[in-house]
């Protein structure tokens, strides 16, 4: 399939959500020379997201931005920047003023999905699914999720040198998904690696190669789709133990069909991987580079949610989600105009140094509730509470198995402005006593 036909694929494949994907470029451009004449009140900055240097040493591009006015404005992207929590709180909760609907990546790119909905459309759909992401619904997969954590850390500690994103950062969240939608034992190697091409949807640019990962993605969820459509045509994935049969239980009105079950499946793909796959990763990252972290941890197990909340906000697995203004947004004394394409930065927010004490600093004994690594308001991610039940999950497991944790070599950090996580890290972990 061309490019072509694979947006299209997503535009006709679920027409009772409508077309799943826009790129809006020409808006884009409109919108850049419209907001020239409101310049004035907005610090004028070159901060670029996806620029390399920004993207290697982003907590040195937030300080500068911290240092700066409420609200930035780059020119030549013609992009509104917020790094202030108070200001990004603020923003998030706007949610009909600072739509989702043109997407939340840096390319405009929206789709049938809960993340790019907004209004009624989002109430009604978020209402459908929130059954599946109530307490009592994801209290009942934390066998799973146990079970998951002792057999990857398992494996980690059985494999010195190995890449522990390959090993248990990427298969955690990808296999807990898979059995929670039911997929049969002999399919899941199939299942990660169509997921694999679809999250990184996730946030694509107008390079060359950003098209060809868009079109890899799109792949991926083309692949997704056909499997799910054969498995509903045999009664598959719908099963009283499957996350999609208890949403079709609490929905017995008939009110949810096919093709919105399967968006909800890329939802939960979506909202419950890469968060939790980066989060995973850069817990690693921080307690090879400050073992004196870990000890603490392992003396006090007590820690623990404590611990998963740092580390939510110090690496902030979502660096940013991006909006746009459907009206005129006052920030202070400046107006962000209508039409305006606004970056709600979230890892900035997360290190903002007037809410946070010594904000660069990881403290396990910090709890910092007020952190945005999830979102705020009506886009609150849905399954925050699945992230810090596997994350736990795997601190339980380190601090009673690992005396200590080494990175080997080189960490490769991934290049996307949008989702910020190790993407290949090898580890050595030396055994507690305990554990043999």
């Amino acid at each position: 399939m061309t490019l072509s036909q694979d947006v299209r694929f997503l535009g006709t494949m679920a027409q009772p959500l409508g077309h799943a994907a826009r790129v809006n470029t020409a808006r884009a451009f409109r919108g850049r020379w419209r907001q020239y004449r409101f310049w004035t009140g907005a610090e004028i900055t070159d901060y670029d997201p996806i620029d390399p240097a920004h993207l290697a040493q982003p907590h040195e591009a937030y300080r500068t931005l911290h240092a700066g006015g409420r609200v930035q404005y780059n020119p030549k992207l013609g992009l509104w920047i917020l790094s202030r929590l108070p200001d990004v709180r603020a923003g998030a909760r706007a949610a009909e003023t600072l739509s989702s609907s043109d997407g939340v990546t840096r390319l405009r790119m929206a789709g049938p999905l809960l993340v790019t909905m907004d209004g009624k459309r989002h109430n009604e759909m978020r209402r459908h699914v929130l059954p599946a992401f109530t307490k009592a619904a994801l209290e009942s997969w934390q066998a799973l999720i146990d079970d998951l954590a002792v057999k990857l850390v398992g494996e980690v500690l059985d494999n010195p040198g190995c890449d522990v994103m390959q090993r248990l950062a990427i298969p955690m969240p990808m296999l807990l998904i898979a059995h929670m939608l039911g997929i049969p034992d002999g399919d899941i190697d199939d299942f990660r690696r169509w997921s694999a091409a679809a999250v990184r949807a996730a946030d694509v640019d107008m390079s060359r190669r950003g098209m060809t990962s868009l079109k890899s993605s799109i792949g991926g969820i083309r692949d997704i789709y056909r499997y799910f459509r054969q498995q509903f045509a045999i009664g598959g994935l719908k099963g009283s133990d499957t996350v999609l049969g208890k949403l079709l239980s609490e929905n017995a009105s008939g009110s949810i069909n096919d093709d919105e079950l399967f968006f909800f499946a890329m939802l939960l793909l979506i909202a419950g991987n890469e968060t939790t796959t980066n989060l995973l990763g850069g817990m690693f990252d921080v307690f090879a580079e400050h073992p004196e972290k870990f000890d603490a941890l392992r003396a006090d197990h007590s820690l623990i949610p404590k611990v998963v909340e740092e580390q939510l906000r110090f690496s902030s697995p979502v660096q940013g989600l991006y909006r746009t203004a459907r009206t005129d947004y006052p920030v202070g004394p400046v107006t962000i105009p209508a039409g305006a394409r606004v970056l709600l930065s979230l890892g900035a927010a997360n290190r903002d140094p007037q809410v946070f004490d010594e904000p660069d600093e990881f403290r396990v004994d910090r709890n910092p509730t007020e952190h945005l690594a999830f979102g705020f308001g009506a886009h609150l991610c849905l399954g925050a509470q699945l992230t810090r039940m596997e994350a736990r999950a795997v601190l339980r497991e380190l601090g009673t198995r690992v005396r200590r944790i080494e990175v080997i070599g080189e960490t490769q950090w991934s290049a996307n402005s949008t989702l910020r996580g190790p993407v290949r890290m090898n580890v050595r972990l030396t055994p507690s006593v305990a554990a043999g």
